[in-house]
């Protein structure tokens, strides 16, 4: 094992070197490093994917929008690298406008103004989307399938370890919180748990298919939470929709001044809400961390070489440390949602009995602290 640790930093260390390199020949020639540019890059979305270890050339991706008449469908590559492509009579190109709040998306030149199509575009984003979807989807059927045909027999290998997480998520977070709802949710918040995991182990991936950071876009997290909100809500009983607008409180809290009812009411926003920043800052966070951590090399070798080949050792090392860690990252932050999402849905789910059974089985322990 420790032979392969070896190989494997010492390969990356031998790729650092060249881009070590290269990054002090850019200098030389003029070239400078934008940080900033090149973190929003990889953080960002895009109309193309990068290619690995080149991305000045990009994958090309199908662009559809409705311009100013009509429907259009081309591909990226006709507006990479500031080129104005025509369609019919509708000009496009990416705006490189940083001012005019459109920078880095595609536009239509009507009478010399830059305005925003209806933009429904296969981006970087989309397209990682529809491959963790599939990632996803391939992994459970096959293990669907391997039951189907075996019965109970466990698995082995890595089809083993999909079914030990399953297993895992079921019967420690969903059936111990949900008890007899679970069957009933366990596809949702099992699929919840797999996507946000397959998500961020491919943007962990910095080549093709992975590198797309999906988790760190707080659009993709604001659907995920928006989706145990309608889960939550939809089903809730009538219980809990009484002790939201009717809540078990001093009647002056909630008469004439509704004020426990506007607390319950905003709590079933901030519920979403906070699922949405927990996730998406710390996928952010991590990706940010080694991106600047690789930046560091380039930046000390645009100062001094000397200063750049130490700080390659250094900041390749801590790239590695940091990426081991996104990798239990990516677990714990699949795992949290997960675990909230179903404790969301559990405490949607109550009913009078289980209020008054809670408050009996509590009387003794009040009683005796009395």
């Amino acid at each position: 094992m420790t032979r392969y640790i070896c190989i494997l930093l010492l390969s990356l260390f031998m790729c650092a070197v060249p881009a070590n390199a290269s990054g002090t020949a850019d200098e030389s020639h003029g070239d400078k490093i934008n940080p900033k540019e090149i973190i929003f890059e990889h953080l960002g979305d895009g109309y193309g994917w990068e290619v690995p270890f080149n991305h000045h050339k990009r994958i090309p991706l199908p662009i559809i929008v409705f311009g100013s008449d009509g429907l259009h469908i081309f591909s990226s590559a006709r507006v990479t690298d500031g080129q104005v492509y025509k369609d019919g009579n509708a000009t496009f190109k990416i705006s490189t406008d940083e001012e005019g709040g459109h920078h880095g998306k595609l536009v239509e030149i009507v009478d010399g103004k830059e305005v925003r199509p209806f933009d429904i575009s296969i981006t970087k984003n989309v397209c990682a989307l529809f491959l963790a979807v599939i990632f996803v989807a391939s992994l459970l059927i096959w293990l669907a399938r391997h039951h189907k045909a075996n019965g109970f027999k466990a698995p082995r290998k890595g089809l083993g370890a999909i079914e030990a997480l399953v297993t895992f998520i079921y019967d420690g977070v969903i059936k111990s919180t949900l008890h007899d709802k679970a069957r009933k949710f366990a596809p949702y918040l099992l699929t919840v748990f797999f996507f946000i995991l397959g998500m961020n182990l491919l943007g962990l991936i910095v080549v093709f298919p992975g590198g797309a950071n999906l988790t760190g876009n707080i659009a993709v997290t604001l659907v995920l939470a928006i989706l145990t909100f309608l889960v939550t809500n939809i089903w809730g009983t009538k219980h809990y929709w009484k002790e939201i607008f009717w809540p078990d409180v001093p009647l002056w809290l909630k008469f004439p001044l509704p004020i426990m009812p506007i607390i319950e009411i905003f709590g079933m926003f901030t519920k979403p809400a906070a699922l949405t920043v927990r996730l998406f800052a710390n996928m952010m966070g991590g990706h940010m961390i080694v991106l600047v951590l690789t930046l560091l090399i380039f930046i000390f070798a645009a100062v001094n070489p000397v200063a750049g080949g130490a700080t390659t050792v250094v900041s390749v090392l801590f790239s590695i440390f940091m990426l081991l860690i996104d990798v239990l990252v990516s677990f714990i932050q699949a795992y949290v949602f997960t675990m909230l999402s179903t404790i969301f849905i559990s405490l949607a789910q109550q009913h009078e009995e289980h209020k008054k059974d809670e408050k009996q089985a509590a009387a003794p322990a009040v009683a005796s602290a009395r």
